[in-house]
């Protein structure tokens, strides 16, 4: 059934997010419905406010008056989000909600995914995307958390280290 499942953009009241997602939960616990709604999540970024007190880290909604849900969409799942309390609706058209794309959910990053990288540190690599491509470096740091790799790409004799994304670069072939 997992195959079935797609993240679905649920509108709520302002803030009502955490209410929402806190109830739905608790339906899929109580009505055992783990094999249809599999994952409730608010996408939160860390700000970084300055007070009077010095700064302070704060996590902010990306998207204040949505909730994501990854769930088999049916009659019965889409009724049981559907009259939750505070939720006013699926986006899409009508009373027909629109599942995200796999692009979508890799842009919001709600679903980590495991990457593998055929470098190591010490390597020396390709750069295969952006503003340095075909330029070579030697590989400082990998982030896998980030998903981001540190260069070292030598630019009119200095070495410059470069942060890029993990698919951005390939193994040097020498």
């Amino acid at each position: 059934m997992a195959d079935n499942a797609n993240w679905y953009v649920v509108h709520t009241y302002s803030g009502y997010e955490n209410t929402v997602k806190a109830t739905i939960e608790k339906y899929v616990e109580n009505r055992g419905m783990q094999d249809l709604i599999h994952e409730i999540s608010i996408p939160l970024e860390t700000v970084t406010e300055i007070t009077d007190n010095g700064p302070k880290e704060v996590e902010r909604k990306v998207f204040p008056g949505y909730v994501l849900v990854k769930m088999v969409m049916n009659d019965e799942t889409w009724h049981v989000v559907r009259n939750i309390r505070g939720v006013t609706g699926f986006l899409g058209e009508g009373n027909k909600a629109i599942p995200l794309s796999e692009a979508d959910v890799a842009a919001l990053g709600v679903e980590k995914r495991e990457v593998v990288v055929s470098y190591q540190e010490g390597d020396t690599v390709r750069i295969t995307d952006g503003a340095l491509e075909s330029f070579l470096g030697t590989v400082e740091e990998i982030d896998l958390d980030r998903s981001k790799v540190r260069v070292v790409v030598s630019m009119f004799g200095r070495e410059t280290p470069v942060e890029l994304e993990l698919d951005q670069v390939e193994p040097a072939n020498d």
